[in-house]
């Protein structure tokens, strides 16, 4: 078994470094770029109203959580299972995992990609929603694989390649759902639970299977119905714990935010002269877990955003920023403060504190709380952990069974949602390093194929978005651009508003 692992772990290191190397990295950043300029900065030009049109109108519409008949799922309820599979292990563990390896700065590289993020993830899903299509069982169908083969694949003499980007985007979807969403997220629980409470390993991961599998077997509407109830629940809660960190470390506030931008840009002490490797490491660990946290650029949380009930892709577009607002913006950056401004990271250098020199990705967040409230603060982590890996497993359950219904059909998704749940077990016991560097691995080989997309794509994404902003702010009488496919568009224009005045 040892040899097998082994085995693996190198193949696994040697695509890894390909799909995470420099040309990779300047891929994602450059379709964030270029998604700003074309959109014309809209994650700023517009913040009031898509923050208006998101979590604003939650308190306000009820359009946007009203639970709908059909096989379409609320707009609040999709932002949730988004939500529950991004607000994960990342933002803790692999905010953790950033700091010990890029150091300080790699926060600032987590800022920068999120800030570009949210009008990837935005594209995403402007796109998913205008090339969507419902399935025999009249459930919404929406994805990367579908913009790439009917958007992509209609452009001139690109049928062939649209078609072939579309499979390879589906089957590194689907083989990522056992990674980034099953595996790598148990992993974090079980070790948790191990580390924290005593628990073996193997009893973490039965309980846990068994949960998994009473949701995952009833769909996304059931999906959904649970996200719905946790996400909300547990980040307001882990919000609490580390605003909590906040308030009581907030003479560190200037020291911190002094650590990171200094170590974003090599000004920090450096020793043998290794000043430049320091920089690399802050973008490279800062740019992947940015990436980890909030899927943007994977085109994986559109899949589910798809199945809103919401009629302009601009809108959908909208919680598409939110969501990688709030996580990597709001909650990592309340993870990073808690960490940097415990003292177990050495500000001046960036690495960590000799007296805690032996602490892993693992334990790091768990260290602090502990510092302050004891044993309690530990299994507040241990917990959170929990619960944010937890709504990631269900969240990705639906990636994954999409994928799988996109490659093999419909009636191939009820062996993938067992084998999914049976591999919730496997990812309770397995080496942790090989875990979440399978994880790493399969984001970006999901990445590259749906970047591809939209690049091809973004002058649809600028027209849309140009309709609505001309509609909607300016007043101008126009048609609007709902979908790609005149059925659908007669459709959509024909039904009842599910979205809320204007």
């Amino acid at each position: 078994m040892d040899g097998f692992l082994n085995g693996v772990t190198n193949v696994n290191n040697a695509v890894n470094g390909v799909v995470w190397g420099v040309p990779a990295l300047a891929l994602l950043a450059f379709v964030g770029i270029l998604m700003t300029v074309l959109t014309k900065v809209f994650q700023v030009t517009h913040f009031g109203h898509w923050m208006k049109k998101t979590i604003g109108a939650v308190f306000k519409d009820k359009h946007v959580t009203t639970h709908t008949a059909d096989k379409s799922i609320s707009q609040f309820q999709s932002l949730c299972t988004a939500l529950a599979a991004t607000v994960g292990t990342g933002n803790i563990v692999g905010v953790s995992g950033a700091i010990l390896m890029g150091g300080p700065g790699a926060v600032f590289w987590m800022w920068v990609m999120a800030f570009l993020g949210m009008m990837t993830n935005y594209s995403e899903n402007v796109l998913g929603i205008y090339y969507r299509r419902k399935n025999s069982k009249g459930e919404w169908s929406g994805g990367a694989m579908y913009y790439l083969r009917d958007g992509l694949g209609a452009k001139k003499g690109c049928k062939t390649i649209g078609k072939v980007l579309a499979g390879l985007f589906a089957f590194f979807c689907l083989v990522a759902s056992f990674g980034i969403g099953n595996m790598t997220q148990v992993n974090a629980i079980s070790g948790n639970m191990l580390n924290v409470f005593g628990i073996p390993t193997w009893v973490t991961g039965a309980v846990i299977m068994i949960l998994v599998g009473l949701v995952v077997v009833g769909g996304l509407k059931r999906i959904a119905a649970v996200t719905e109830k946790i996400v909300p629940f547990m980040v307001i809660l882990y919000m609490i714990g580390t605003i909590t960190i906040f308030i009581l470390h907030i003479d560190q506030f200037v020291p911190v935010f002094k650590a990171i931008f200094k170590g974003a840009f090599g000004m920090q002490a450096a020793t043998g002269g290794v000043v430049g490797y320091g920089i690399k490491l802050a973008i490279e660990w800062g740019m992947k877990r940015g990436v980890f946290s909030n899927e943007a650029g994977l085109g994986s949380s559109v899949m589910v955003h798809s199945n809103s009930n919401v009629k302009e892709p601009v809108k959908q577009g909208m919680w598409g920023i939110f969501e990688v607002f709030a996580d990597t913006i709001v909650v990592c950056t309340l993870t990073a403060f808690a960490i940097l401004s415990s003292g177990l990271i050495n500000l001046q250098t960036g690495t960590l504190a000799e007296a805690f020199s032996g602490l892993t990705k693992n334990d790091l967040v768990a260290t602090v709380f502990e510092q302050k409230f004891g044993t309690v603060g530990s299994g507040f982590i241990a917990v959170s952990i929990m619960l944010f890996a937890f709504s990631t497993v269900l969240g990705w359950s639906h990636y994954g069974t999409k994928a799988c219904e996109y490659l093999l059909g419909e009636k191939r998704t009820v062996p993938y949602r067992v084998l999914f749940v049976l591999l919730v077990f496997g990812g309770a016991v397995m080496g942790d390093n090989l875990a979440w560097d399978l994880a790493d691995t399969f984001n970006g080989l999901m990445m590259i194929p749906n970047l591809i997309g939209v690049i091809v794509l973004s002058g649809t994404v600028a027209k849309i978005t140009k309709n609505y902003v001309d509609r909607h702010l300016r007043g101008i009488n126009e048609p609007p651009m709902y979908s790609a496919f005149p059925d659908v568009e007669a459709e959509q224009e024909a039904a009842p508003d599910t979205e809320g005045d204007d």
